[in-house]
């Protein structure tokens, strides 16, 4: 577990002098996965992943390292413990249970579900509703209870420390301590189901999570998704690549003048600024390195690539669990990640 504050999480990404080393051996390349969060749309990196861990070349490509925030720290798990227990297809497997487990399927549950996505629709759109704290609203710890039970039947929990260690990937979850106001990531053995939960706990539906006597929230509120645990590594595992999948679209064509436009961009930016701040400077260290301001037998090169949705869908959405939906969003992310790989070949 690693507790860092805005400031380091950004100025440490690009390495520390004397721990920086070449990455993986001559022809192979280092990769670690950044997931971002965005709830219900973190779907999409579902069908990703699902494509690059069984279509990318892994004799010549190693995974050093996955981590995610909210939903994508679900993915991140989900496809780290499939890779680890029995393989690529594992991976494919579970991604497959988790969000067919999280999907509202059955009449109450579907029914909630809709009611929930057009309130929160109406809401966005400027419509007065009541603000609720979820510490007044008994339903907060049912929801918990479910995102548990689906993460539990899919992941054995008491399994991860011991599959955890130097020939595993790095596996990191990102939340922020509401108490010290800082990032907090959990990595590998420290990667507990209640820490997932944390990392996806939104506060104006889900309580705060209480990890080591501190109150935990959303990761969305930290490193969206972390990058500084991915990037320390030892020496021989530096990334050499970092692969993140964004959720929220970098650009827009046009200004947003409506109050749903507004509030759905102002979603997209809020959710990119940490992820903009750690990319810029692992960018800047690569200029460094190259114009020769750091030596390079101690600093290395690491490609930054992104696997963008694309599709935009109003923030509402992020919390529509319709079954129709997350396959959608699954497909895309699978077509995504085909074109990024006929682009790497």
């Amino acid at each position: 577990m690693s507790d860092t504050g805005a400031g380091d999480a950004v100025a440490t990404d690009g390495g520390e002098e004397g721990d920086a080393t070449a990455g993986a051996p001559p022809g192979q390349r280092n990769v670690a996965i950044a997931c971002q969060g965005g709830g219900s749309h973190t779907a999409f990196t579902a069908g990703v992943l699902e494509v690059l861990l069984t279509e990318v070349d892994w004799s010549t490509h190693e995974l050093v390292g996955i981590s995610g925030t909210s939903g994508g720290a679900f993915n991140a798990l989900a496809a780290w413990y499939g890779l680890v227990t029995e393989g690529p297809e594992r991976s494919v497997e579970l991604l497959e249970e988790l969000w067919d487990a999280l999907s509202a399927k059955e009449g109450a549950d579907w029914a909630v579900n809709s009611w929930l996505t057009a309130l929160n629709r109406l809401e966005k759109s400027g419509f007065p509703f009541p603000q609720v704290s979820p510490y007044d609203v008994p339903g907060d710890e049912l929801g918990k209870e479910r995102i548990r039970d689906a993460l539990e039947g899919c992941i054995d929990f008491d399994a991860i420390p011991p599959l955890c260690g130097r020939e595993s990937p790095e596996l990191v979850v990102g939340t922020v301590d509401v108490n010290g106001g800082v990032f907090e990531t959990f990595t590998n053995e420290d990667v507990t189901v209640d820490a997932v939960l944390a990392s996806a706990a939104v506060p104006d539906l889900f309580e705060a999570v209480e990890l080591h006597g501190h109150a935990h929230w959303d990761g969305l509120f930290s490193q969206n998704p972390p990058v500084y645990d991915l990037m320390h590594q030892p020496p021989g595992r530096k990334p050499d690549e970092l692969w993140v999948v964004q959720i929220n679209p970098q650009e827009v064509e046009e200004v947003p003048t409506s109050t749903l436009e507004i509030n759905d961009r102002r979603n997209e930016l809020s959710g990119n600024i940490s992820l903009n701040q750690e990319l810029g400077f692992i960018e800047r260290v690569n200029d460094w390195v190259e114009t020769g301001k750091l030596p390079a037998d101690e600093f290395t090169h690491t490609e930054i690539r992104r696997i963008e949705m694309g599709q935009r869908y109003d923030s509402a959405t992020k919390v529509d669990r319709d079954p129709a939906f997350i396959r959608e969003l699954m497909d895309n992310g699978r077509e995504a990640a085909g074109e990024f790989l006929a682009e790497e070949r």
